[in-house]
């Protein structure tokens, strides 16, 4: 489930300039520059991977940049140690620069997860995309002593992929570290905020739920650190949302009722419960708040269009109820034409192949207001729709005005439309036609 943002980033020169060596002014120019650099890194991160789709992404220059911008970084830190080292800079002024960069970098992590939020239904048990930055960014803040001494930046051409990166010993290592350092500052709710999305990456669900916990004690009340709780205690059960996570999910919303995470994950809540009316309700929200050629958008999309199958199977109304005013008769309420088969694809279907007969409504969601079942050896087939193949008693053939009359064979014998099935669909008729031909000519993708 899944997410509106900016999705632009202008591109930073990485040839920053050293730190002041002055007295005067020195710390807050080191804030500055390394705050630009982190923030360049935490952008890199969450924005890469969003606004392209897999396909799109290279695998080569996406980490290539990742790597210049940890050498970067490095870099930096390397400057504020030679300070140091060199008595450029006294040891308070140190700490206390040192300590601002790792409250800096703690401030940008919390804000990934807003940026990132808005996951399709693919997403809204995975939204482990939120919480993709903070061991390989944070946990640099809190474990980097004294760094490898490094070629400037300016000097790299093009790092090779791998260069700089952190291997798994070292990121378990860092995070080992930022736990350490909260049990002796238990009261930094920031930092576990920040140890709970280390957790998550790793894969380590349980502790994560408890940094969770001990975070959401210290900080104030906020609907995205809800919703990502939430979505890792469902981890810790089999991926279930039932129980605490739902819990969660309402507290998120009663905090923010237009947080997107937490409406995604309200939708399936309602979809895993078959209560597909209110998925399709909570989905729609989330469609409002997202830009239409999102990735996301087009998961949401998709799992909009499976909970309109699954109600039609159920039988169930749809969020929106259709009401027409131009109701039909019930004793004109009927649909007649004839359904036939293009002759390119009649090697492809055999003839004990169910077809299915369906019209829905022109205006209003995809669940049939009358369906009949035959088989495909009945080709080329004359058929009839009326109020008794209605799929429930409120949702009929006569309470619209115009449909859609569509055939599909199933090569599984299921009513939802499979990849591989051949259907055809008629153009919008009125209810009351008697002479409606339909091609089956197209295959499902």
């Amino acid at each position: 489930m899944r997410m509106p943002r900016s999705r632009s980033m202008n591109w930073i020169d990485r040839r920053l300039p050293v730190c002041c060596r002055g007295d005067s002014g020195m710390e807050l120019n080191i804030f500055v520059v390394v705050g630009v650099v982190l923030l360049l890194v935490v952008l890199g991160a969450i924005l890469v991977p969003l606004l392209r789709r897999p396909e799109e992404e290279g695998a080569g220059g996406s980490q290539s940049q990742r790597a210049l911008n940890l050498l970067v970084l490095r870099d930096q830190l390397a400057d504020l140690e030679r300070d140091l080292k060199e008595g450029r800079i006294a040891e308070a002024a140190y700490r206390q620069a040192r300590e601002e960069l790792e409250r800096r970098a703690l401030d940008h992590v919390a804000e990934a997860p807003r940026q990132a939020s808005a996951g399709g239904r693919q997403t809204l048990l995975a939204l482990a995309l939120m919480i993709g930055v903070p061991v390989t960014v944070g946990a640099l803040y809190w474990t980097l002593g004294v760094p490898a001494s490094v070629a400037p930046a300016s000097q790299v051409a093009a790092p090779q992929d791998g260069e700089h990166s952190l291997s798994q010993e070292q990121i378990l290592a860092m995070v080992e570290r930022l736990a350490l350092r909260l049990q002796e500052n238990p009261s930094d709710g920031a930092g576990w905020l920040m140890l709970a999305r280390s957790y998550a990456v790793l894969g380590r669900y349980p502790e994560s739920a408890a940094a969770f916990s001990r975070a959401l004690g210290m900080l104030p009340p906020d609907a995205q650190h809800y919703a990502d709780f939430a979505d890792i205690v469902a981890m810790t059960q089999s991926k279930r949302l039932a129980g605490e996570p739902e819990k969660l999910v309402r507290r998120a919303l009663e905090i923010d009722p237009q947080n997107i995470k937490a409406l995604a994950l309200s939708g399936t809540i309602a979809f895993d419960r078959q209560d597909y009316s209110q998925a399709i309700s909570e989905w729609r929200k989330v469609l409002e708040r997202l830009p239409a050629q999102s990735p996301v958008a087009a998961g949401i999309q998709g799992s909009i269009r499976d909970a309109e199958n699954r109600m039609a199977i159920a039988g169930q109304q749809n969020a929106a109820p259709l009401v027409s005013k131009d109701e039909v008769p019930a004793a004109v309420a009927r649909v007649e034409g004839i359904i036939e088969l293009d002759p390119a694809l009649r090697a492809s279907i055999k003839p004990d192949d169910t077809l299915f007969v369906f019209a829905r409504a022109v205006d209003g969601p995809k669940m049939p207001v009358a369906m009949l079942r035959a088989r495909a050896g009945e080709l080329p087939l004359r058929f009839k729709l009326d109020d008794s193949m209605s799929m429930a008693p409120q949702f009929k053939l006569s309470s619209v005005a115009q449909v859609v009359v569509g055939a599909r064979v199933s090569k599984s014998g299921d009513a939802l439309a499979r990849p591989g099935d051949f259907e055809g669909l008629s153009v919008p008729v009125p209810v009351g036609a008697g002479n409606v031909k339909i091609v089956i000519k197209s295959t499902v993708r």
